[in-house]
């Protein structure tokens, strides 16, 4: 079991990666904003007071290493959505991986961000306070996506 918890740890360390990869390609290509982990660790930070839901994030008080803390997170999450797949697929799955059973967890993730992150931080359930949160949907599905082919990627090249 520790060499399945292990795998899924460097299999969700890859998918976090390629979702990174890919907010950078969406940057150069299309000029999209990278993704602001200021934010994320400052509302990570506040957690440890208790304090969960923010009418405004950036109204919360800041902490110097936010930015640091927030990539922290964001790996930190990346890594163990990893190992809790692996554990679910199992070793025949990171034997012979499926992009299908990857892509639904990744669906299933995007859940953590629209119920807990997004509202937490004052953009509202599933990105309803956003200027246009269709399009924050449609971008949270595509990046998920992305997060399961690096998942499925990652148990090719290392399972």
């Amino acid at each position: 079991m520790l060499d399945l918890i292990l795998i899924g740890c460097a299999i969700g360390a890859v998918a976090t990666l390629a979702m990174d990869v890919w907010a950078l390609l969406l940057n150069r290509v299309a000029g999209l904003p990278m993704p602001n982990w200021g934010n994320v660790g400052r509302w990570f930070w506040h957690l440890r007071t208790g304090r969960v839901f923010h009418d405004d994030i950036a109204t919360a008080a800041p902490h110097p290493r936010e930015t640091a803390i927030g990539w922290a997170a964001h790996y930190a999450v990346g890594v163990i959505y990893g190992a809790v797949f692996a554990l679910i697929a199992g070793p025949v799955w990171v034997a012979t991986p499926s992009f299908g059973a990857a892509w639904i967890f990744g669906m299933i993730t995007i859940g953590a961000g629209w119920f807990l992150l997004q509202p937490g931080m004052g953009l509202g359930w599933a990105a309803s306070k956003t200027p246009n949160p269709w399009k924050s949907r449609a971008m949270n599905v595509a990046a998920h996506s992305v997060f399961a082919l690096g998942l499925w990627g990652g148990a090719l090249a290392l399972g």
